[in-house]
């Protein structure tokens, strides 16, 4: 998928500590750049417009996102029967 570019101005002081102390850490304000705005797409952005969005980039879709809807678990159980509804009247 082509890439595009996002420039914001942030305080130049704050900024030169933020790439010193994340530096020590081997990380990048970039790279950590990357991963807030990967989330705020998560979170933002519906799963099936991600999905298609990766299909159409020929990714493939993240696991969790192919997943519909979870099943209930298998029980030998059978399921109870309704409760019979209350004839009351108020």
């Amino acid at each position: 998928m082509k890439k595009d570019s996002i420039t914001i101005p942030y305080d130049e002081e704050k900024l030169a500590a933020l790439r010193l102390y994340l530096g020590q850490k081997n990380q990048s304000v970039e790279q950590e750049m990357v991963s807030a705005v990967d989330a705020l797409y998560a979170k933002a952005v519906p799963s099936n417009v991600r999905e298609f969005l990766d299909l159409r980039s020929g990714m493939e879709p993240k696991a969790a996102e192919k997943r519909k809807r979870p099943r209930p678990p298998a029980s030998d159980e059978p399921a109870p029967a309704p409760l019979p509804e209350s004839r009351d009247s108020f």
